[in-house]
């Protein structure tokens, strides 16, 4: 029996495109990749990844079988390709995102940047640094980025004790 091609009259298309499709398959290769990774090399669970990202077990595993209807949104993308380490740019390649689109930031100059985060920074990417000093600044890093903060009426409870 010949192999019937989709055509628009097709009756069971759902308004999916092959475009779509393969913008999911090539998020879902990636979220994939980016969970093995942090299996292999941190020993992260999926429970963690998520603790470490902020984007919810059910939500990184809608993305990795492909199954969401509308786009992943933005910020959530960009929250879990931070908490693993990863450049949100390769994700956003994946989606078929244009980077160089106009967006909310377009045109506005960096913030100035504190002198030690940019200390940190040039450690992080200079050769003569060790695999484990990066590794616990990066550790470092991600601990004060996700740790809770406390209501301002602790903080001042405990500037007042002593």
């Amino acid at each position: 029996m010949p192999r019937r091609t989709p055509t628009a009259d097709w009756p069971y298309r759902h308004g999916v495109t092959e475009t779509a499709n393969a913008r999911k398959i090539a998020f879902a290769t990636f979220v994939r990749r980016a969970l093995d990774e942090a299996r292999a090399t941190r020993a992260w669970s999926g429970t963690e990844v998520s603790r470490r990202t902020g984007v919810s077990r059910q939500t990184i595993n809608r993305w990795v079988r492909g199954d969401w209807a509308s786009d992943p949104e933005a910020e959530r993308v960009v929250a879990f390709c931070e908490g693993l380490g990863l450049n949100p740019a390769a994700a956003f390649a994946a989606l078929g995102w244009d980077r160089t689109a106009a967006g909310p930031r377009a045109g506005q100059p960096a913030p100035p940047m504190d002198p030690d985060v940019e200390a940190l920074l040039r450690r992080l990417v200079d050769p003569n640094v060790s695999d484990a000093e990066k590794f616990h600044i990066r550790e470092t890093i991600r601990y004060l980025a996700y740790r809770p903060t406390l209501p301002v009426d602790v903080r001042k409870r405990g500037n007042q004790a002593g």
